[in-house]
């Protein structure tokens, strides 16, 4: 199937695809990020199509599982795990502490490694912890997606050993200092 033969086909299904994301996500903006990854997905993925199958079932088996890990990224980010004996899990939710004094000094400490990373790992990472997506960096630094990510990947192993180092004492004469 041609590009344009797929592209249309696409778009026949369109409505019905943000029909399904409505009763998905049970709300217009968050069906409409669906509906776009799962075009994303779609098109990116398009030599997996096998011509002459149910294209309709193939994009609505896409946006299913998009949603679904979606969902389950979402409540792993609310979930907090208590290591103590009785090992509850504590559901964060809107609900969380602030703490002023740990996390000024934190982002101090933070903001410091992340400029002391090279231009080519610090706009990148920059650019996805304000929100950017990876497609959306690439375009923007016209650079392609997996450098996009293994540059963000880079930059997250740098901060951690930065980090690392910074709180790692080797011998109790280190802490007592």
């Amino acid at each position: 199937m041609s590009q344009i033969e797929f592209t249309e086909s696409f778009c026949r299904f369109e409505s019905m695809l943000f029909s399904f994301a409505c009763h998905l996500t049970k709300n217009e903006e968050e069906a409409q990020d669906l509906l776009q990854d799962t075009a994303y997905k779609a098109f990116k993925y398009r030599s997996m199509y096998k011509p002459h199958t149910n294209l309709r079932a193939w994009l609505m088996t896409i946006m299913r599982n998009t949603f679904i890990n979606n969902y389950r990224q979402k409540k792993r980010r609310q979930t907090l795990n208590d290591h103590t004996n009785n090992n509850y899990f504590l559901n964060s939710g809107d609900r969380t502490a602030f703490n002023g004094g740990e996390s000024v000094v934190t982002m101090k400490e933070l903001t410091k490694l992340v400029d002391g990373l090279e231009d080519w790992l610090k706009v990148p990472f920059m650019m996805h912890y304000q929100g950017f997506k990876y497609d959306e960096i690439a375009t923007e630094l016209d650079i392609p997606l997996g450098t996009v990510k293994s540059r963000i990947f880079f930059a997250r192993k740098k901060l951690q050993q930065g980090l690392k180092g910074m709180y790692q004492s080797r011998n109790l004469n280190e802490l007592l200092n």
